[in-house]
């Protein structure tokens, strides 16, 4: 087990999200916004979660209002916003910090010193996809549009 998976998050409903039952699957952990230009990703990401979910896949939304103010929204909003115009399934965090002092520990195992991937989150819809051990496979700029190639091809080696 991974300390990844010893992690237990808050859902947008206010419920324990512990990451355990994700150990085993592969993960895909991207910080979201509901105001950003990158906002239409979420389609993707729900379309990658309706294709490999039943293959042990799982995105995981994490809000984050650090990047340009882009997530004012109470969780409430957030999971209204997401399933009315994208039909989220996905499970989704409250609202994280994911740079700076504030940093929640999920985001240090992803990208704190002594991480795979380290470096700060440069943007909304940065991504990081974790293999069924919890180990950081791959992390994916902003921009790396959820259908990518790449992006796809990656969660279909860690699904084998």
């Amino acid at each position: 087990m991974s300390a990844l998976h010893d992690l237990t998050l808050t859902s947008l409903t206010g419920e324990e999200l512990p990451l355990k039952p994700y150990e085993g699957k592969v993960l895909l952990i991207v910080n979201v916004a509901s105001e950003c230009g990158l906002t239409p990703q979420y389609a993707g990401l729900e379309k990658l979660q309706r294709s490999y979910a039943t293959r042990g896949f799982s995105v995981l939304g994490v809000p984050c209002n650090q990047f340009g103010a882009q997530e004012p929204c109470s969780e409430a909003q957030i999971a209204r916003f997401c399933e009315k115009h994208y039909g989220v399934s996905f499970p989704m965090s409250r609202k994280l910090e994911v740079n700076g002092p504030g940093r929640h520990p999920l985001y240090r195992l992803l990208a704190g010193e002594g991480a795979e991937f380290p470096g700060d989150i440069t943007w909304n819809f940065e991504k990081f996809l974790v293999a069924p051990d919890g180990r950081v496979l791959a992390r994916f700029a902003p921009r790396t549009a959820p259908d990518d190639p790449l992006l796809v091809q990656a969660i279909e080696d860690a699904l084998g």
